[in-house]
This record gives C-alpha cells, sequence and structure tokens, in this order.
C-alpha cells in the first residue's frame, strides 16, 4: 500500500529549511485537517504555518515558530477520540473555551474548522484560525462573535 507521507518543516530567515517532524503511518484525511489548521502545537512550541507543497507521496507543511510556552496537560477524557475545542479569540481573556466536542474521525473535524461562519450560544461566529495541538491532543477552533445572535 502506497500510504501519503507528512512532514513539518521549519523555514529559517535565510529561505532553507530543516525538517522538524516525519509522519509515515498517517491517512490523508489527517493530513487535509492538519493543512486546514494555522498554528501546530508540538512539545511546547506553538509554529505557524506558511505555506504546504506536495512532492509525489510526500505532503509538506512549512512553519515558522510563532510563539514558546510550557506544555499544557493531556485532556484523559479526549484519548481515543478527537477532541474539537472552540475558542473566542481573545488573547486578554486567555482565549475562553465556548463549546468542546468529541468527533469521530478528522473529516467530521474538517468540516467543522473549514467553515468560515459557526453558531454557539445563539449567536454567530467568525473562524479565525484553527490550531492542532499534539501536546494536549485537541483541535482548537478560534472565532470572534459577529454581532449576531439567533
Amino acid at each position: 500500500m502506497n500510504r501519503p507521507v507528512l512532514e513539518y518543516r521549519l523555514l529559517k530567515a535565510t529561505e532553507d529549511y530543516t525538517a522538524l517532524y516525519h509522519y509515515e503511518h498517517i491517512e490523508l484525511e489527517q493530513i487535509a485537517a492538519r493543512r486546514e489548521c494555522e498554528f501546530f502545537v508540538k512539545e511546547g512550541v506553538t509554529y505557524k504555518q506558511v505555506s504546504s507543497a506536495k512532492e509525489q507521496k510526500l505532503y509538506i507543511i512549512y512553519v515558522k515558530i510563532h510563539e514558546e510556552s510550557p506544555r499544557e496537560p493531556v485532556d484523559p477524557a479526549g484519548i481515543g477520540t478527537m477532541k474539537l475545542e472552540v475558542r473566542e479569540l481573545d488573547a486578554i481573556r486567555n482565549h475562553p473555551v465556548i463549546d468542546s466536542f468529541y468527533l469521530d474521525n478528522h473529516m467530521q473535524v474538517l468540516g467543522v474548522i473549514g467553515c468560515t461562519f459557526h453558531y454557539f450560544q445563539g449567536k454567530e461566529w467568525e473562524r479565525d484560525s484553527a490550531e492542532i495541538d499534539e501536546d494536549r491532543r485537541v483541535y482548537v477552533l478560534y472565532v470572534s462573535p459577529t454581532g449576531l445572535t439567533i
């Protein structure tokens, strides 16, 4: 079986890159969900996606370091499932959680994080960005209120 491979590469100031992480046992659906995420968190480092590419069966996501912080704990309830947190984009309040739920597969994750508008708590929210946080084993969708109430 000729399965796809995913590699995260760190872009350097010299337009050079370094391979960071390599995933050989990965499904195309997970690659698509990860490419929809502007941010990638691993080992306490948040990376910002700058581009992506495909070389035969190798999918590449190019990233730059966005910030570093202490690792956060894994949610034990999310082990064996795919947790998706929806957070308000509000750094002053530490991006409060609006909703969270567990999904069965990466296509379901992609179906949520790929949408521009969402409806939670009787309000319309607009997508800002998404991240995959491998440290906590969670996808995160960041949204801002549009002002429309339902």
